[in-house]
Order: C-alpha cells, then structure tokens, then sequence
C-alpha cells in the first residue's frame, strides 16, 4: 500500500472502544501533564472517544482543545464526553494527520496517543505535528510496544496471540513495535530537543485482569482485526476462537499478570 496509507487495525468495535473510554490523562499522558498550563491552544490528534481530550480540555482551560479523528462517528461520541463533562473549549473535525488542515504554528501542544503505530508514515505525521506546533512548543507521542508485552502465567495461545496481531497490524501498514521508534521517528522528523521517556500499564488485580482478558478475548474474535485476520489468510476463525479461549484462560488466573510497555517522547517544536 502507499507510504502514507495504513488500515486502522482495532476499528472501533465495542470492545476496542472499552479500552479507549478507560483511557485518561492520568493513566495515558502522564508524562505531558507538567507541561500544560490554563490559556494553552492543544490539538489532540487520533483522539478516539474523546476521554484524554476532555482531560486535556479541562486541564488548558480557557484555553481550547481541537480533537482531530479519521471518522466522524468516533468524533460524535468524543463530544457526547465532552458534553457529559460540561466542556465548552473543545471543537472537533476529522483529519490525516499526514497532511493536518491547520496553518503553520496553530497550536502550542499537539499530543497523539497511540496513533503512530497506527500510520503508513510515522515520520511524515510527526513532521506535520511540529509544523502546527507553534516554536517553544511541544509535540507528545506516546505509543505501546507489542513486542515488549509480557505476562505471567504462560497460556498455551497467548505466543500466538501477540506473534498473529503484529503480523495483521504490518499487513494493515503500520508497525505494532511503534513504543520503542519514538526517538528514532522523532530524530528523523527534525525534533532535535527530546526528551525520551517510558511508563506501563499493568494489569494485575482480579478485576483488572479480567477486564483485559474479556476485552482482549472480545476484541480477538469480534472486531474489524479479527475481520481482516481471517479475510486477509492470516488465521481462520477457529484459530481466533482459541486464542480468546486463551485470554480467558490468562484472565481466570489468580496470579495473572500483564505488563503494557510505552514508549514517549515530548519534543520541543
């Protein structure tokens, strides 16, 4: 496919959306949040379901958040969040942030969370980013590893999972190992003032656990991955049905445990 197409993976079937409404600026941005200040400009890019943006939203405020998407159904319910939590600095529109509608030097925080795994060109979307972001300002990417996924107890099926999804995401145009390129995509962009981080997601206590297990398992045999898994020869439905079972299994565990690694990267535009 073109350098700069690249097929969605997750789509945005109920259990990917699941995952994404758990989503905040606690848990997923963490390591921008110091930078914010009220009165800022932030474009939110691939901003899903709207729950990081609404964080953003009120952490800037007055300042205005633009919340940018490739589908205006994923756009509605991001401002039915913003709606439910009284914001009124938040606009909306669908955009490729391979080539983003806005002039040069528009915002003073452009932020994209696990979004660059998901592009045909990291590096020319990173570009695009700093060209909107106003000079002294920053551009934040955050995006997981699958390769350094890890967990405990090994289930027979949970290899097959991982090795089956970053197969179907290179097929799709993107690169599922995104976490660890950050720095390298960043460098190549132009970004010379980096600052490199890392943070997880763990999954351990009984009702976490069986919340990614279920959703995991849900999203494996449900979603428009598990479509283009079988549509595309790289695996057949009941292969799926096993892997979920494997989730399952992983889920039912009592000392089950999952780790999420993440690379970020905050680059001063």
């Amino acid at each position: 496919m073109p350098k700069e197409t690249a097929f969605y993976t997750h789509g945005h079937h109920e259990s990917v959306l699941r995952s994404h409404r758990w989503r905040t600026a606690a848990n997923s941005a963490a390591y921008l949040i110091d930078e914010l200040r009220p009165g800022m400009s932030v474009l939110d890019v691939g901003c899903g379901p709207g729950t990081i943006t609404a964080d953003l939203a009120a952490l800037v405020a007055p300042g205005r958040v633009t919340a940018v998407d490739t589908t205006g159904e994923i756009l509605a319910r991001a401002a039915e969040v913003a709606a439910e939590h009284g914001l009124d600095n938040v606009e909306f529109t669908t955009a490729d942030v391979h080539a983003l509608d806005f002039p040069d030097d528009s915002f003073d925080v452009v932020h994209a969370h696990q979004v660059l795994q998901h592009v045909g060109d990291p590096v020319q979307a990173l570009r695009e980013m700093r060209r909107v972001c106003r000079p002294g300002g920053i551009v934040a990417a955050r995006d997981s590893d699958y390769a350094a996924m890890t967990w405990y107890p090994e289930v027979p099926g949970m290899d097959t999972w991982l090795e089956l999804y970053r197969r179907v995401a290179r097929a799709n145009g993107g690169e599922p190992d995104a976490g660890r390129r950050l720095l390298s995509w960043a460098r190549q962009a132009g970004f010379t003032d980096i600052t490199p981080t890392a943070a997880n997601w763990c999954f351990a206590t009984p009702e976490s656990r069986a919340w990614w297990s279920g959703m995991w398992a849900d999203r494996t045999v449900g979603s428009v991955y598990a479509e283009r898994a079988v549509s595309h020869g790289h695996a057949s439905a009941g292969e799926l049905a096993a892997i979920a079972a494997a989730w399952h299994a992983w889920g039912a565990q009592d000392d089950a445990w999952f780790m999420v690694p993440h690379g970020e990267v905050l680059c001063r535009a």
